[in-house]
């Protein structure tokens, strides 16, 4: 049984560490990058995305709710939503 709740909260504190690291940031939309298949926001943050997030979904002075992740420097979007 010991094994079991040490598996689990090892489980847990991995889970815990890994969605620390995912950041988000709300802005609007300024200039879209097709070729780059990155975004920028008013406030000069720019976003590369993945491929499972299409650049053409994206409309500039659209407001945007970002959840990212910081990767060589670099600003990489995990999900780009409809802010609120």
């Amino acid at each position: 049984m010991n094994k079991s709740v040490i598996a689990t909260a090892t489980v847990l504190a991995i889970g815990l560490a890994t969605s620390a690291y995912a950041k988000g940031a709300t802005g609007t939309i300024a200039s879209i990058d097709k070729k780059g298949d990155s975004f920028t926001l008013s406030d000069g943050k720019t976003f590369a995305l993945p491929e499972n997030i299409e650049v053409e979904t994206l409309k500039v002075g659209e407001k945007v709710t970002v959840t990212y992740s910081t990767k060589a420097g670099k600003m990489e979007a995990s999900a780009v939503q409809p802010a609120q």
